[in-house]
This record gives C-alpha cells, structure tokens and sequence, in this order.
C-alpha cells in the first residue's frame, strides 16, 4: 500500500496534506514530516501542509496556507477517521484524495484509504512509509515524527504500543541520532499559566458515583488563568492514575465558535462509541466530543457513568 500511495504522490506536482480539526502533535508532526520529506525527495512539487491551530505547536514547524481550486491536486488527509472532521476547506474539490489514519474506521471518503487501528500514531505509520518507499526524510523530519508518536502514546505508558512500536523507534533512533532529552523538552514545556490551571483542575475535579472524573472549564476560568481554550484538553493525560476514576473529562467553554470542547480518557470502560453520539470520536480509550450546552455535556457524563458501572460489574 505504501508503494502504491507513493507512486501517485510522485505523479502530482501539487499537494496538498490536511489533518484533523483541534490539532495535536500527531497530527501536524505526521503532515509536517510527510510534507517535508516529499520536498526533499521531489524539491520542484509544491506540497503545502494546512489547518487551523498549530502555532502551538510552533517547534513542529510552520503550516502553510492553500488557495488553489484543488484541481489537478492531490488530497492526503491524516490522523481523521471520518469526513465531517477534516481540517480543510472542501474536501471534494480535490482531484484525488488519500487517507492514512490510526483511528478505528468510521467511514470511507478517499480514492484510496490506508487504516490500521493498531497503530499507536499516525506519525507511527509515516516512519513506516518513510522505509517502505523511495521518500527521503531528514534527521528533522524524523524528529518531527517522533514527537508526534511520544505524544500519542504519552511516553509509550498507552497500551497503543505494541512491539512494532518499539522496533521501529529503535531503527529511527539508531538510523538518526536523535537527541531524546531536547526532543522532550520542546514536546513537555508549559508556561506557568497551564501549571496553575493544572492545580485548579485537580482541585475542583468532580467525581461520579462509579468513577467519572470531571471537571468544567468555564471561559471565566479560561480568563483567569490566562489561558487558551486548548490548555485543559492539553493537560488531561497528567491526570492518568487518580485511583478513584476510570474516566476522565476536560469540558471546555469556547466562546468564540459557540461549542463546549471535551477531551476524555479512560483506564478500561470503552468511549468512542459514546462520543460519536456527541459530534466526537476517537480512540476506545481516548476521545473528543463537541456539544453546545453544558446540559447536553451532562447528559454524556451520564452516559460515560453508565459505561463505567457496567465495566465494573464485568470485573466481578
């Protein structure tokens, strides 16, 4: 598959590479790796890596902006598993369209779809393409993508990483030397802002009666502490091992696009499926969802609460 994915990255001259809406360093390192690696093995094509957001995640590199008309271009959407959640402007204006997603498939909307749900990244896959083809990648594309899986996988602590994971990390490490402890250092520093917004999660995090945890992050709290409307979905993995909660939540106000943002994660109870149902999806242990009340993300910690009580009772 990969071959054949390359063999029509090398007949259009133009491209354009998308990942999903709400950015995260799967993400863009993935579309940034695979946009810089195409240019040094093709420098006269004109590939643009595009989307909203990533100026926080300006160590990854820059985005680029698009304005053609999408014909005779080539579409390659990472890291989305589903159409409604692509990062780009219309979709089907593009002449061909390839996906390459991690994510459990949800629909097919490309020419040509590469989906296997057991890979810990999207940035995973990419190094794999990155050996299977005649692409060159650089030291600085490799990093890229190395920072995209750590963060994936949060330090190989998910159980998203399997022994493919750790041998072709090896092989990148010992092919490209890279320097791990400045590559964390960009992927793990927060201003003081997000480390006090940190405590005022774990201070008013909001448990249910079988293990929800929770907490609402109004756009006063945002104003507060000076933060995005990013910053508690950013931080909701350091929340990993509270003994009393399976479930996790960050429930974030945007004032600005009238959505209430929710990032989730689990240590069992499966929450996908339970985030389809509110404009979301993702991972069986790690998802988003949108909704526009607060009622209505009451309604999900419902839900999550009945999943987490039923998992319970399967342990018995």
């Amino acid at each position: 598959m990969y071959k054949k994915i390359f063999k029509i990255i090398k007949k259009y001259d133009s491209i354009v590479i998308a990942r999903h809406i709400g950015v995260d360093p799967d993400a863009m390192a993935s579309q940034v790796g695979l946009r810089d690696a195409i240019l040094n093995t093709f420098p006269k094509k004109q590939v643009y890596a595009v989307g909203n957001g990533g100026g926080k995640f300006s160590y990854l590199g820059k985005l680029d902006h698009y304005d053609g008309d999408g014909k005779k271009t080539l579409l390659i959407i990472l890291d989305t598993p589903d159409k409604k959640r692509v990062d780009c402007s219309d979709v089907d204006q593009f002449e061909y369209k390839i996906k390459i997603d991690h994510h459990p498939f949800v629909e097919k909307f490309c020419d040509m779809e590469l989906v296997n749900d057991k890979s810990s990244s999207t940035c995973e896959l990419i190094m794999q393409m990155m050996y299977q083809t005649r692409l060159k990648p650089t030291k600085e594309v490799m990093e890229k993508l190395y920072l995209g899986l750590v963060s994936d996988t949060n330090r190989f602590m998910f159980n998203n990483s399997t022994s493919f994971t750790f041998g072709i990390v090896s092989q990148v490490l010992k092919d490209y030397q890279l320097d791990i402890s400045n590559l964390y250092s960009d992927l793990y520093l927060r201003p003081l802002s997000e480390v006090r917004l940190q405590g005022y999660m774990g201070q008013n995090m909001k448990v249910t009666e079988n293990g929800v945890g929770y907490i609402k992050i109004t756009e006063d709290v945002l104003n507060d502490f000076q933060v995005d409307v990013a910053s508690g979905g950013n931080l909701i993995n350091n929340f990993n091992y509270i003994e009393e909660v399976l479930v996790w939540m960050a429930i974030t106000e945007d004032i600005k696009n009238e959505i209430i943002k929710i990032n989730i994660r689990s240590r069992g109870p499966i929450i996908n499926t339970i985030a389809e149902k509110y404009n979301g999806g993702g991972h069986k242990l790690a998802s988003g969802a949108k909704v526009m009340t607060m009622d209505e993300a009451d309604c999900l910690i419902r839900d999550l609460d009945d999943a987490c009580k039923k998992y319970l009772e399967s342990l018995k």
